[in-house]
């Protein structure tokens, strides 16, 4: 038997969300939101697609496109500063990145399937879709291992309260009014249960008693007194070389934080 296989995507998830930071590690469906899943053109792909209205989720099978490699033992973004290995995980860096979400089915209109919250990032190739069979596919007594004794510790309210400093919500809102571009509910999501510093998280200690969380394409710089953190400035999290190098056309944001510099240079680099 050939070691390699052939797989072809069946279409691509149109997410609107460039960056992984904006995707969430699991579907939130607390949070309003709508993805589109486009197929493929083709008569062959319509027929297949025949029967899965009433269903009212579906499992997506993809492929992590971004990742390109992959370690025995990872650390997980949630929970202690612990690496486990990787088959008890859920990490996007796998021997074969390949994906599998359940997904609320909202509609279908032609070859596009409109779906509820995911954690796909924009154009993220999709192999298969099968239908959520809740009475074979939901055995939510089962124990979870590792996962279960993190889940505890985060049922608990948050350890921190999270503050901005005037130059912060400055920062803030200018990022949101003028660029669209807004992820305070992640951080605080993040930093109020545990700022420590964490690979995974992107939280780094920085020189003296200050520390700072990537948040996509932007730092936001901190600092922890007892169980307070106050966020005090926001940053690009590219350096100016990258940021005007014609041969990086994908980096996110880039105008945003070319235009963040001229601002406020005082906070860059």
């Amino acid at each position: 038997m050939s070691e390699e296989l052939t797989i072809k995507p069946i279409g691509y998830i149109r997410s609107g969300k460039a960056l992984k930071f904006n995707a969430r590690h699991q579907p939130d469906e607390s949070q309003a939101e709508t993805n589109i899943l486009e197929i493929l053109e083709g008569d062959i792909y319509q027929k297949a697609l025949q029967d899965l209205v009433g269903f009212e989720r579906i499992w997506l099978i993809w492929w992590f496109h971004r990742n390109k490699d992959w370690r025995p033992q990872v650390l997980p973004p949630r929970g202690p500063a612990q690496r486990r290995g990787l088959f008890a995980t859920r990490s996007p860096h796998r021997p074969n990145p390949l994906g599998i979400t359940p997904v609320q089915l909202i509609g279908i209109k032609k070859n596009k399937l409109i779906l509820g919250p995911c954690d796909l990032v924009e154009g993220t190739p999709v192999f298969d879709i099968k239908p959520y069979i809740p009475s074979y596919d939901s055995f939510p007594d089962s124990k979870a291992g590792w996962i279960d004794e993190v889940d505890a510790s985060l049922a608990a309210p948050p350890a921190f309260q999270v503050i901005f400093s005037k130059l912060a919500e400055a920062h803030m809102d200018w990022l949101r009014k003028e660029w669209q571009i807004d992820f305070k509910d992640r951080m605080l999501e993040i930093l109020a249960r545990d700022p420590s510093p964490h690979r995974t998280r992107r939280i780094r200690s920085r020189h003296g008693d200050l520390f700072d969380i990537g948040c996509g394409a932007w730092y936001a710089v901190f600092k922890v007194e007892d169980k307070l953190i106050t966020i005090l400035h926001l940053k690009p999290s590219f350096p100016l070389k990258f940021l005007t190098d014609p041969t990086r056309p994908e980096i996110p944001d880039r105008d945003a934080q070319m235009a963040f510099r001229l601002q406020w240079p005082e906070y860059v680099d």
